[in-house]
């Protein structure tokens, strides 16, 4: 046996290639494989950016002895998670099922022969305290119990499987969510909000964009104070400290610490396309100067770092150097920084980006954020403000420059349908705010990239999509990418564009909508079969695909005679109301259907011809 990975496309699954694992990819050889020999699966899901993965890999799976106790016990299956979100997604369901704590990558998870899982977890270290397991440990003891106590696991695995299927929304007589369901979602969001340095929650700290926007929203539709300080806080608090890159443009993907100071340092396309929507509708609010750098900058990264030749995204930076060092790209030592900048420069870019500070990142490094801003800055150095904010501006295209000689991280250039169409979103409504025609060319590359590439239409059935070269795409990439064609439709109406959109509804329709119960699942209807088939709503690092689905075929609805109209108001109806009892129980979790709902609430039904 022989690791099978070298021939795949994912440059996570090549990563893997040259490791002592008998690694296999996701298919029907390695399942048979596995009931053939009666062996538990090994499945390790993760993605190229990820520090994590990274780490285990090197302590773990380029370990000879590890990875022969991996051959001997198991078969061993690598999952690229942006490759195939449908996996990830039912995994890291059954992993919270059976720890009762959230997930993460890697994800390294026991399955039987059948594919249900009966032990998780997430990074394993190959070496522990006293009393913490490591992975050798845990290989060991997942092979007793595969070995002695396989009755007990055949029960775990039906109770499972019926806790999965228990999770699934089901249609009730829950009215359409209204305006006290919506009160409750912002208390819930109140009372996890950090009133010191804006955000949810303690640390880790993730930028929550849905919560953002629907906070955005009341503040912008309602007039609501507390949405409006909330949001704006947090998105201020955001764009000051080292989850974004102070030098280059762009989100990382989460602060380790509560005050947003130091990420983990990968870069993800989908995240900075949400992010640059939502800094693009803070800015058309307010007005900020802090708000328009971050939209200009995020852009011009995104079209600088992200953008292939082609017109699609590429996925993500990775947070590691090439030696596996977190972050060394982005930091600094103070002697370099200072060199590179004027006397002048230096005086007041030292304290404003807190290099007068202890350094931050491991006792060594400087990792930039705004310590001190220009205004009090200038009353401190006796300046005018115009000037620091000159010099500051003065000293990022050089920083920029010095750092650009350094061994960039690796780039995971695979162009994901479903993640271009996030950017193209944020472009579009970008360009719109700013007046930035050459973000919306940016954009239209992208969609037609898209059209000639990934999606197939030969008249007779819906059409098809793909979210890479030769893999079906999934419910998410249909409903970004619906969003995204309305996006550049409102910016810059083309006549091609409510057309296609037509066509993307059509086949998200046909081929993901639940027509019994209503709402959409994440695979196709003719998708092979996993343990379980997902359907929903939970908005996470990107907003779900439900919820985008509603809302965008309600805004696709508004711009369509009827009967065409009326079809997709009432699907984006039933996709409401399938969730309207989940909704009921936790809204906080699920603002983008909240909106919809809203939106169905505000708009008149549109009468179907007869």
């Amino acid at each position: 046996m022989s690791n099978r990975l070298a021939s795949q496309q994912s440059a996570y699954l090549l990563q893997h290639a040259g490791q002592p694992v008998d690694w296999y990819p996701w298919g029907d050889e390695a399942l048979a494989l596995a009931r053939r020999r009666g062996l538990p699966i090994l499945l390790s899901i993760g993605y190229a950016a990820c520090h994590w993965c990274h780490v285990m890999a090197a302590e773990s799976f380029s370990d000879p002895a590890i990875a022969a106790l991996m051959n001997e016990g198991f078969v061993n299956i690598k999952v690229d998670r942006e490759e195939r979100p449908d996996l990830d997604a039912v995994y890291q369901m059954a992993h919270q099922l059976l720890r009762r704590t959230g997930g993460g990558w890697p994800l390294t998870i026991f399955l039987s022969p059948q594919g249900v899982p009966f032990y998780s977890g997430t990074y394993f270290p190959s070496a522990a305290p006293e009393g913490q397991a490591t992975f050798q440990a845990v290989l060991g003891s997942v092979s007793a119990v595969w070995r002695e106590q396989r009755p007990a696991l055949a029960r775990q695995d039906q109770a499972l499987l019926a806790a999965l299927a228990a999770s699934a929304p089901r249609r009730d007589d829950a009215a359409v969510p209204g305006a006290a369901v919506r009160a409750q979602a912002l208390q819930q969001l109140a009372t996890a909000f950090d009133p010191a340095q804006g955000g949810f929650g303690a640390a880790p700290k993730f930028p929550h964009p849905s919560d953002l926007a629907f906070l955005l929203r009341r503040a912008r539709e309602e007039g609501d104070a507390q949405a409006r300080e909330m949001a704006l806080l947090t998105l201020r608090k955001m764009a000051e400290g080292g989850l974004y890159d102070q030098i280059g443009g762009g989100f990382f993907r989460y602060s380790v610490d509560a005050q947003w100071r130091i990420p983990h340092f990968e870069k993800m396309l989908c995240d900075n396309g949400v992010l640059l929507a939502l800094y693009a509708d803070a800015l058309a609010l307010t007005g900020e100067p802090l708000f328009r750098r971050v939209v200009e900058d995020t852009a011009s990264w995104a079209l600088r770092e992200m953008q292939s030749s082609a017109g699609g995204f590429h996925a993500s930076l990775a947070a590691d150097d090439a030696q596996g060092r977190e972050g060394r790209f982005y930091v600094w030592e103070s002697e370099p920084l200072r060199l590179a900048l004027s006397p002048n420069e230096w005086d007041v870019c030292a304290a404003h980006w807190g290099l007068v500070d202890g350094p931050g990142f491991e006792g060594r490094h400087w990792h930039l954020r705004v310590a001190r801003a220009a205004g009090p800055l200038a009353v401190t150095l006796r300046r005018p403000e115009a000037q620091v904010e000159e010099l500051i501006a003065s000293a990022r295209p050089k920083l920029l420059a010095e750092r650009d000689k350094r061994e960039r991280p690796a780039r995971d250039a695979k162009l994901l349908t479903g993640w271009t169409a996030l950017m193209m979103t944020g472009l579009a409504r970008a360009s719109a705010v700013c007046q930035r025609p050459e973000w919306l060319l940016a954009a239209r590359s992208a969609l037609r990239f898209v059209q000639a590439g990934r999606w197939q239409d030969d008249g007779r059935t819906s059409g098809h999509l793909l979210a890479l070269p030769g893999q079906a795409a999934f419910l998410d990439d249909h409903a970004f990418l619906l969003e995204a064609v309305l996006a550049l439709h409102d910016a810059d109406p083309q006549p091609g564009d409510l057309p296609f959109a037509q066509a993307i509804a059509k086949a998200m329709l046909a081929q993901f909508e639940d027509r019994d119960a209503g709402g959409f699942f994440f695979t196709r209807h003719d998708a092979p079969a996993l343990i379980h088939r997902l359907k929903t709503g939970l908005d996470a690092a990107t907003p779900s695909g439900n919820g985008t689905a509603a809302l965008a075929l309600l805004a696709l609805s508004g711009k369509l005679d009827a009967p065409q109209a009326a079809a997709y108001r009432l699907a984006a109806e039933r996709c409401v109301r399938v969730f309207a009892a989940t909704v009921l129980n936790d809204p906080a979790s699920f603002p983008r259907l909240l909106q919809a709902a809203e939106l169905l609430q505000a708009t008149p039904a549109v009468a179907a011809a007869g």
